[in-house]
């Protein structure tokens, strides 16, 4: 599944939250970074699956991209932790 946010929080501060926020869960839900650079992070959890995270500068805020097959309610309650963006930010 592929979800998509607009955030108030820059890239690095999003992925930084992502690796924290995984790294903390049961160990069914958790998940570690695998691979990360300035606007992506992909971590992999429980049996092997992936959550790749990309994060880039956008119109209203930072535009956030995840994809997982397995952590789905794990990365939409995620995704709800964040900031939403600034009323009149361009």
């Amino acid at each position: 599944m592929v979800f998509e946010v607009v955030t108030a929080l820059d890239g690095a501060e999003v992925l930084r939250r992502a690796k924290s926020f995984f790294g903390e869960r049961t160990p069914m839900q958790a998940a570690f970074p695998e691979k990360e650079g300035p606007t992506f992070l992909t971590l992999r959890g429980q049996g092997g699956e992936e959550i790749a995270f990309a994060a880039r500068p956008g119109p209203g805020g930072c535009h956030v991209r995840a994809s997982t097959l397995f952590f789905d309610q794990a990365v939409d309650r995620f995704l709800s932790t964040l900031p939403p963006p600034v009323e009149g930010a361009a």
